[in-house]
Order: C-alpha cells, then sequence, then structure tokens
C-alpha cells in the first residue's frame, strides 16, 4: 500500500537504500521536535524511563543500556539525583555495589514529561492527518517495530 502524504513523496516504493536514508531523515526530524517537547534533558528522560520499566540498575548497567560512557552517565545521574528524582541504595546480593531507582517525584517527573510529548504527537496526528492517514500510519508502526526488533 503506497500513501502520497504529500507531493515530494514518491507513489511507488524506492529502493532500500533510499528508503533508509529517507527514514532516517524523517525520524531525525520527528526526534528533535520531540525533544523539543522535553521538560527536561532527553539524557534525563532516557534514564528515568529505563529504571521506571526495568527497575533498579547500577551505573554501569545504565551506561551500557544507553550508549554512554559511564563517565558522562555518573553525571546526568547525579543531576538526578541533586532533583531528588532517583536515589541510590546498596545492592542486596552485592553491598560493594550501588544500584540507582526512581523515586516518587522522578516517576511524577517522567509522567509530567510522557503526557507533553505525547499529547503534541496525538494532537498533530489527530489534526494533520486524516482518518485514512492514520490507519497507514498504525500499518506502518508495525513495520518500524519488526526494523527496529533487528
Amino acid at each position: 500500500m503506497t500513501v502520497q502524504a504529500d507531493s515530494a513523496m514518491p507513489t511507488a516504493p524506492g529502493e532500500p537504500s533510499e528508503l533508509a536514508s529517507r527514514l532516517r531523515v524523517v525520524l531525525g526530524r520527528l526526534f528533535r521536535r520531540l525533544r523539543a517537547e522535553h521538560g527536561f534533558p532527553i539524557t534525563h528522560a532516557a534514564v528515568l524511563g529505563r529504571l521506571d520499566r526495568d527497575g533498579p540498575q547500577s551505573t554501569s548497567d545504565l551506561a551500557a543500556a544507553e550508549s554512554m560512557r559511564p563517565q558522562s552517565m555518573a553525571q546526568t545521574l547525579s543531576e538526578l539525583e541533586g532533583q531528588e528524582l532517583i536515589s541510590r541504595r546498596a545492592d542486596p546480593a552485592d553491598g560493594r555495589r550501588t544500584l540507582l531507582e526512581i523515586t516518587a517525584a522522578g516517576r511524577s517527573a517522567l509522567a509530567d514529561d510522557r503526557r507533553r510529548r505525547e499529547g503534541w504527537l496525538a494532537r498533530v496526528i489527530e489534526e494533520h492527518l486524516s482518518r485514512r492517514e492514520q490507519a497507514v500510519l498504525a500499518e506502518a508502526l508495525a513495520l518500524l517495530e519488526r526494523l527496529a526488533e533487528r
């Protein structure tokens, strides 16, 4: 199924390399726009989201999961801790290790941030895409999810 969202979009599927290039550009633009809706830096939201989803983790685990240097992650965690959005505690399985966990204030800040970002995106989808285009977007999301799993 091919949808023409605007006159610049071809009506026939392109070569995989062309599709990859266009997808990278479009996702980059969308990501930057969503980032503008954040209440705090994207790295803070990513760490809070990971702690919320996956539970307490060490600095090195978080750095690896977010593809960050441990020093950069330590700085991010220090900032989050200073805002009382995360807390530290000893790992019950290994007292030499420290685990970081999201606080109630962190969950609240994360929920507010998610509502702001998702609210903007939902509003744009509703106001600027027809019902048919929204259905096509839903189908495309399934494809994007498959790509993300590879």
